[in-house]
């Protein structure tokens, strides 16, 4: 008798894991189908190219391609207007997909080989028009999975603004809006296909304005207080500091406005810097000495000085429990293969960056895996992976060799090359957050190494303070 219910029960579970097996496979095969569909969506925001806090084209767009696929939408929170939540189902388990969709300023380019405004003040030079399209692709495949499969839970859409220097997940994260996910997925743009273990930067950036006294240069210099001499006192003490730092920290800046004429003595002067570190204690600890140096530069020249900050984020909180399942996800999904168009494109591309032709074998392939990775970019994902178990990838939707924030990256996101790269990502994103609702003791074992790495005594404090969303600071 017991051998009977055994087999029985046997019989059954290979039924329902079959079944599940043949629902996971139609879920791919229909985004399949819709891959042209997403790459419209894809194209369309890579022509909006609107930068942080300024998407309001892009996240209109993304919302109602999540409502007319039965999300609920809220829309504007975090008291951010281009940040909206896409929720499907009800209860345990929470799974959260991140999407970005903020593009760069002074980066505007036509999807051809070689270097071409398209007359834009920005492009997505960090492919974030396919990062927000694939995520929510994935998200409506989860969401037709557990319908057809009758999986009780949530997924959650994040529309996550201004991830390039506004910090904006920060926001969301300091409102509590992440408090009740059971673990977040997210993905990036790259060169390569990859779901090794990440990292990232801790990063605090700033403001620093300087007031000054205006006067003719040349008639009457002794009555001025230049602005710009005190931007540029300041980046001369922060360059002598860099000696003093510690090797792997890295500080950067720009000039957001120097003066109007060189025969006015500026009164006012603005200067942006970031400070990054993989340790938040170290940037802190750097931040208040470049505030320092801003302070003695004020002193030093006569003008005064104020700072706002505009972003801070943590480093990336690692998970080899959920890691190892993406990079399993990503290798059943495999690499992409160029067509001869495709061929030609990457090859021009890559001359440009000085190689004969392009290397197409780290986007047909999957990367190994890797339990440890070096930072060297930021992101506020950093912020995410503090609160709840998080895990990403990295697709080829970039001819192999082309570094982000380069019009080569804008360029083959704007053609066939990045939307096959994205579905890539979409198919595994689906998977893996198929398999965390079908098997919950993966979400019990993400969440026990999530609280040993972070340690039991930790505190979330955001880098950025209480201040509210700078939601002009690309104006």
């Amino acid at each position: 008798m017991r051998k009977v219910v055994f087999l029985a029960l046997l019989i059954m579970f290979c039924a329902n894991s079959l079944k599940a097996q043949d629902t996971t496979d139609e879920v791919l095969l229909e985004l399949n189908k819709k891959s042209e569909a997403y790459g419209d969506i894809a194209q369309n925001i890579w022509e909006f190219a609107e930068m942080g806090y300024l998407e309001e084209k892009s996240s209109a767009l993304l919302q109602k391609t999540m409502s007319d696929e039965g999300f609920t939408i809220k829309k504007g929170v975090a008291g951010i207007p281009t940040a909206f939540i896409a929720e499907y189902g009800s209860g345990a388990p929470i799974i959260a997909i991140l999407g970005e969709y903020d593009a760069l300023p002074g980066l505007s380019q036509k999807a051809v080989p070689e270097r071409a405004s398209a007359n834009m003040a920005a492009g997505h030079g960090c492919g974030h028009h396919l990062f927000g399209t694939a995520s929510a692709a994935a998200a409506i495949a989860v969401k037709d999975w557990m319908k057809a499969s009758n999986t009780k839970g949530t997924i959650r859409f994040y529309g996550c603004p201004a991830e390039e220097g506004g910090s904006g997940k920060v926001y969301m994260v300091r409102d509590g809006l992440f408090n009740d996910v059971d673990i977040a997925l997210h993905w990036h743009p790259g060169a390569q296909n990859a779901a090794s273990a990440g990292a990232a930067l801790a990063n605090k950036s700033a403001k620093f304005r300087f007031y000054g006294i205006s006067a003719h240069a040349a008639a009457s210099p002794e009555k001025g207080r230049s602005a710009l001499d005190g931007v540029e006192a300041m980046n001369a003490m922060v360059n002598m500091m860099r000696e003093h730092i510690p090797e792997k920290a890295r500080i950067h800046y720009v000039i957001t406005s120097g003066g109007k004429a060189p025969n006015v003595v500026p009164d006012f002067a603005e200067v942006y810097y970031y400070a990054r570190h993989g340790k938040r204690d170290v940037v802190l600890n750097i931040f208040d000495r470049i505030t320092k140096a801003a302070e003695g530069a004020a002193l030093g020249t006569g003008t005064t000085m104020d700072y706002e900050l505009i972003g801070g984020t943590h480093e990336l909180l690692p998970n080899l429990t959920l890691q190892k399942l993406m990079h399993d996800n990503l290798t059943k999904v495999e690499g992409i293969t160029y067509t001869e168009e495709e061929i030609v494109f990457s090859d021009k591309i890559s001359n440009t960056m000085g190689y004969d032709k392009a290397d197409l074998e780290t986007a047909q392939s999957i990367q190994p895996y890797k339990t440890e990775a070096k930072a060297f970019g930021s992101t506020d994902v950093g912020d995410v992976s503090f609160t709840v178990p998080t895990v990403g990838m990295s697709s080829a939707t970039w001819v192999p060799g082309t570094p982000a924030h380069s019009w080569q990256a804008v360029a083959a996101g704007g053609t066939t090359i990045g939307k096959k790269g994205m579905m890539v990502a979409a198919k595994t994103l689906t998977l893996t957050a198929i398999d965390l609702l079908a098997n919950q003791e993966l979400i019990r074992q993400a969440k026990a190494e999530f609280l040993e790495r972070r340690g039991a005594d930790f505190v979330y404090i955001p880098l950025l303070g209480d201040r509210p969303p700078a939601l002009d600071y690309r104006k």
